[in-house]
């Protein structure tokens, strides 16, 4: 492709995050549709892609400086987005605006407010020391208001706005994480054991893996080092019966079931049937066979109420801002608000009290969450426990120790994760007790 095909396909899927698509989704989308896009191109427009939205505010404020419009005005175009930062990350002017020619694939020529545009911005550096913490922070204005210590805490600002690692989990039902490690060096690719997971992988760069013999034969899975933790604290047992309410596509219920050692019962519950149906074939992969399907629809009150206080271990994923994932996710950050959160936190309490209904007496209920926000984390736990006192929240310290072995990353009665602090993403975890008896 030409500079300027490269540029026009990043203004197409800088189109479609805008309104409203998710990031992975439009870009896998638009790719799967244009096979003759080559790899090299592939990378330079997802990349681009990824960084603007990691540069966003900054970039924003910048076009509506010079452009002189309103604090109060919808988000800028995509193409004034992708012209000014090009600009803003080092491409000078001239050459920007040849490849906005008007040729085959290209972009149509700069418009008057982008000639504007190419011109102030020539030169000039994405930072200003008039831009406000939150566009500087690339944070959305109203986190400051729900979660002030973020701004107090440059280091996981900075975590924030950079790039996510690639993790693996081994599965402990196919090998071991030296097996893994051999077999990944074998097919050229880096990676090391994760500081806080046993199970865990970091590799590095962005290796391509999906017909690689160790993700091929289930001997690893993608998953962030802090899902990991979260679902080896829930303390499944072979022969347990266990629930994971949220399941989503399955990442946690894939190490559950590797912790049970396909022993037990593992139901695998959400709302949606197609993202439990995208589970079939990584369980397939794992090999893990002890796992039940099930949609939570309308039809499934009378299936919950049957299985109330059956559960010895419950765990709950809950939906939540994802605040915890920006860095991998961060168009994330730009499609939620303060109302959002609010009617999450609702959302997050009636899950809670209907996963606690199948604990059973001496069982135990954990809730998680990929938040920074305590409305979503601390604050729900806290919520749940002034209304319900046949459970107790028991210390993490003990839980880490009883699972992981290891000493645990933080003082408290939580386990709360975070790019800056720990590497991970950001995840919150609280292991809740049922009186038996």
């Amino acid at each position: 492709m030409t500079p300027g095909a490269r540029v026009q396909a990043l203004i197409e899927l800088t189109e479609d995050v805008g309104r409203g698509g998710a990031a992975d989704a439009a870009a896998s989308s638009y790719f799967r549709a244009r096979r003759y896009i080559g790899s090299k191109d592939r990378s330079w427009i997802a990349d681009r892609l990824y960084a603007g939205l990691r540069r966003r505010a900054r970039v924003d404020w910048w076009v509506n400086r010079v452009l002189e419009r309103p604090a109060e005005a919808p988000p800028p175009a995509s193409r004034h987005r992708v012209l000014a930062d090009l600009v803003l990350t080092g491409d000078p002017a001239e050459r920007v605006a040849g490849w906005f020619d008007g040729g085959p694939y290209r972009p149509e020529p700069p418009s008057r407010a982008e000639r504007t545009l190419l011109a102030a911005l020539d030169g000039k550096p994405l930072d200003h020391p008039d831009q406000p913490d939150w566009v500087r922070s690339e944070v959305p204005a109203w986190v400051q208001d729900l979660a002030p210590e973020l701004f107090s805490d440059p280091e996981e600002l900075a975590a924030l706005a950079t790039g996510a690692p690639l993790d693996l989990r081994v599965n402990p039902l196919v090998g071991t994480r030296e097996d893994a490690l051999a077999q990944l060096a074998m097919a050229g690719i880096v990676a090391e054991a994760t500081n806080l997971s046993p199970l865990g992988l970091r590799v590095a760069g962005r290796p391509p893996l999906g017909r690689e013999p160790a993700f091929t034969s289930g001997l690893v899975e993608v998953q962030d080092e802090g899902s990991q933790l979260v679902a080896l604290l829930t303390d499944a047992q072979p022969g347990h019966a266990v629930i994971d309410f949220c399941a989503g596509a399955g990442g946690k219920t894939l190490a559950l079931a590797a912790s049970m050692q396909n022993r037990g019962r593992l139901i695998a519950c959400d709302i949606s049937a197609a993202r439990l149906e995208r589970a079939v074939v990584r369980l397939r992969r794992a090999g893990v066979h002890n796992v039940e399907r099930r949609a939570l629809d309308g039809e499934s009150a009378g299936w919950l109420k049957r299985q109330s206080g059956r559960f010895d271990r419950v765990l709950v994923d809950a939906p939540c801002s994802g605040t915890g994932t920006w860095r991998r996710n961060p168009d994330m950050k730009w499609k939620l608000g303060p109302d959002d959160v609010a009617e999450l936190s609702t959302v997050q309490a009636c899950i809670l009290a209907r996963a606690a209904a199948l604990v059973r007496p001496g069982g135990r209920l954990v809730y998680a969450t990929c938040s920074l926000l305590a409305a979503e984390n601390q604050a729900q736990v806290e919520g749940f426990l002034a209304s319900h006192s046949a459970f107790r929240l028991l210390p993490m310290g003990e839980v880490w120790q009883a699972t992981i072995g290891t000493s645990p990353p933080g003082d408290g009665p939580y386990l709360s994760l975070s790019p800056g602090r720990h590497g991970t993403d950001g995840f919150f975890t609280a292991v809740m007790e049922r009186a038996a008896g």
